[in-house]
């Protein structure tokens, strides 16, 4: 006869259950429009451009360490960068300016890190920017993943707005931005002003629409040409959308 245990550890023979550890992670971020956007699992369904445009407007470049009343936000940097990105490829399609346009949108609910801090925080910080932002993708009709020519023109066009940002808002000498951001690309100087929220947020979306415009008659386009029809509307935008922006060019 085998020999009875003198202690019983309840855990260890299943009779209850071990508590956790900690309490779970809160994953859910109520927004503004109503909607509550899962932080771990976005899905699409819960993204409005309303909320993202309020969120950049109030998020701060360079930790808000920029001349001015207001910070310049993310906001006026994502209008920047897509009339770069139009700069640099004239006649691109509307929607890879879209998607210039929304490059930095996850940061409405991830916020915006300086480059340290990001390289410092690694792969897991990467994650949730990559979920967040095929997710923004998706709601507007882009691909979750951008083909790389076009993820490549946009990165070059923030290199390029981080550029004049440091050397016209955030006190750095052109030398150093040059180690940093590169040597911009050359095209028209933007001149920056920040700008107060709520102006940074009607501008986001008055771009936002004019493009959104613009990829709906690109398609209308190209399914007039598949039917036979004799419709060569363009649905492209230039950079002559972005020169009224909050970019003004200096005088000649």
């Amino acid at each position: 006869m085998p020999a009875q245990r003198e202690t019983e550890d309840p855990q260890e023979e299943g009779l209850i259950q071990r508590r956790p550890t900690r309490a779970p992670c809160l994953a859910w971020q109520p927004m503004l429009s109503g909607n509550r956007l899962n932080l771990f699992a976005p899905s699409p369904l819960d993204i409005t451009i309303e909320d993202i445009a309020h969120g950049l407007s109030r998020l701060a470049r360079w930790n808000g360490q920029t001349q001015g009343e207001w910070a310049f936000s993310v906001a006026q940097h994502s209008v920047v960068v897509a009339w770069i990105v139009a700069q640099l490829e004239p006649g691109i399609e509307a929607r890879w300016l879209l998607a210039a346009l929304l490059h930095d949108a996850g940061e409405y609910v991830l916020g915006d890190l300086v480059t340290p801090y990001k390289a410092a925080v690694g792969e897991n910080y990467k994650g949730f920017e990559t979920k967040v932002e095929e997710a923004v993708h998706r709601r507007f009709g882009l691909p979750a993943s951008l083909p790389a020519p076009v993820s490549q023109v946009i990165k070059q066009a923030d290199k390029a707005s981080a550029y004049f940002e440091a050397t016209q808002l955030a006190g750095f000498h052109e030398r150093e931005a040059r180690v940093i951001c590169g040597r911009p690309p050359d095209i028209a100087v933007p001149r920056l002003e920040s700008m107060p929220p709520n102006a940074a947020k009607a501008l986001f979306m008055t771009r936002f629409a004019e493009l959104q415009r613009a990829v709906l008659r690109a398609e209308e386009s190209v399914a007039s040409r598949d039917s036979g029809h004799s419709d060569h509307k363009q649905g492209l935008a230039s950079a002559d959308l972005y020169l009224k922006a909050v970019v003004n060019q200096p005088p000649p």
